[in-house]
C-alpha cells in the first residue's frame, strides 16, 4: 500500500506542473485569431499585482495564451509539405495606423509619356565589355566611375580652348551641371503631378527665398561693406528692399553728419533760394487791402474824424475826404453789392 500511495503522490505533484487548459474569467475574454489578439476586459487584482507583480502578470499572460490555443484546435486544418496548419479567419478587430493609409504614387511626365506610347521598361545589362580597356565593366555604380577614369587618364585640349584650362575639372563640372539639372526636371515633375504652381527655375517650396527676402539680404550685404555701400554699382533693373537704409542698420548712422565739400553747399544754396523765390504767395491781395482800409477808417473815428464817400463824379476812386457833418452810415466807403444804381436816363 505504501508503495501505490508514493506513485499516486508523485503523480499528483507531476500534474500540477501542467495547469489545465480550462480558463475561467468572470468576464469572457475576446479572441481575434485573424491577428493572434486576445484582449481581456477584466480589472486586475491589486493585492496580487502588489504582492508578487512578476509572477501575477506571468500566470496572467499564460491563461490569456491559453485561450489563443485553445481556439487554434477548433479551426479547420490542411497539410501543407509534411506540416498541419490551421486556416486562420478574416480579422475582425479593427487597428489604428501609427500612418496615415499609403497612396498611389502619381506618375511622372516620363512614365506618362511611356504609358501613352507604349513603351515597356527593360533592364540594362550589369555589366558591357570596354574595347578600350579589353575587359567587362558595369554599367552604373561606382565602378563605372573607376573604369571611366582609367579609359579617359589623357584629356585632349580643343583647338579654340584655353590651353592653361583644366579639362578635367571642366568635365566635372559638365557633369555636376546635368546632375542638378536632373534634379530640377525631377522636382518639377513632382510639382507638376501634384497640380502645384511650377516656377520659373528650380522648386518652389516652404524654404525658398521669395523676391522680397532676396531684396533684403542684397541691401543688407551692400551696406556690410567698409563704405557702407556707398562705392557698390548697382545692377540694371535692381530694386531696393524698403524701410531699409544705412540709417536702419548701422547703429549711430543717423546722428553722423554727412561730408559736404566747399561746391556742393553752394549749390545746395542756390538752389533753396531759387525754390524759395520761386514759389508764389499765398496771401490775398484783396482781402489784405480791405483789412487795411478798415484799420485807417477805426483810427479816423477814434481821433474824432468822418469819413464820406466822395461823390460819383470825383474822379479818386478808393479815396476819402474830411468833414465835419454827420457821422456817416454803417459802410461808408463801400458800395452795397444789393443796391442797384441807375444810369443816365434817356430822354
Amino acid at each position: 500500500m505504501d508503495i501505490v500511495k508514493r506513485v499516486l503522490e508523485e503523480e499528483q505533484r507531476e500534474a500540477e506542473k501542467y495547469k489545465s487548459i480550462e480558463v475561467n474569467k468572470h468576464l469572457e475574454a475576446k479572441v481575434d485569431l485573424g491577428y493572434l489578439l486576445c484582449s481581456d476586459l477584466n480589472d486586475l487584482d491589486e493585492k496580487q499585482l502588489k504582492k508578487d507583480k512578476e509572477q501575477y502578470l506571468a500566470e496572467l499572460t499564460r491563461e490569456n495564451v491559453q485561450l489563443i490555443v485553445n481556439e487554434l484546435w477548433e479551426q479547420p486544418t490542411e497539410r501543407v509539405e509534411e506540416c498541419i496548419v490551421a486556416k486562420l479567419p478574416a480579422p475582425s478587430f479593427v487597428l489604428p495606423r501609427s500612418k496615415k493609409c499609403p497612396v498611389q504614387r502619381p506618375l511622372t511626365k516620363w512614365e506618362q509619356f511611356a504609358l501613352e506610347k507604349g513603351i515597356k521598361k527593360t533592364k540594362k545589362d550589369k555589366k558591357v565589355f570596354d574595347q578600350d580597356l579589353d575587359k567587362w565593366v558595369p554599367t552604373y555604380g561606382f565602378k563605372r566611375s573607376q573604369a571611366e577614369r582609367e579609359r579617359d587618364w589623357v584629356l585632349e585640349v580643343p583647338q579654340n580652348a584655353d590651353p592653361m584650362e583644366d579639362q578635367f575639372a571642366k568635365k566635372a563640372n559638365i557633369k555636376a551641371e546635368k546632375v542638378a539639372k536632373n534634379e530640377i526636371q525631377r522636382m518639377r515633375n513632382i510639382v507638376k503631378a501634384k497640380k502645384g504652381a511650377i516656377p520659373r527655375s528650380g522648386y518652389l517650396g516652404p524654404d525658398t527665398a521669395t523676391a522680397s527676402d532676396l531684396q533684403v539680404a542684397s541691401t543688407i550685404a551692400k551696406a556690410s561693406t567698409a563704405s557702407m555701400g556707398k562705392f557698390q554699382g548697382k545692377l540694371p533693373k535692381e530694386k531696393t528692399a524698403r524701410g531699409i537704409g544705412v540709417k536702419e542698420l548701422i547703429p549711430g548712422a543717423k546722428r553722423k553728419a554727412s561730408h559736404i565739400t566747399n561746391g556742393d553747399e553752394k549749390i545746395a544754396n542756390l538752389e533753396l533760394i531759387k525754390s524759395v523765390l520761386s514759389k508764389k504767395s499765398k496771401i490775398d491781395d484783396d482781402k489784405a487791402f480791405s483789412v487795411q482800409k478798415r484799420e485807417e477808417r477805426q483810427e479816423r473815428e477814434a481821433n474824432g474824424d468822418t469819413v464820406t464817400k466822395k461823390s460819383k463824379k470825383s474822379k479818386g476812386k478808393g479815396k476819402f475826404q474830411k468833414s465835419g457833418g454827420k457821422k456817416p452810415k454803417a459802410g461808408a466807403g463801400e458800395r452795397d453789392p444789393k443796391k442797384r444804381f441807375g444810369g443816365r436816363k434817356r430822354r
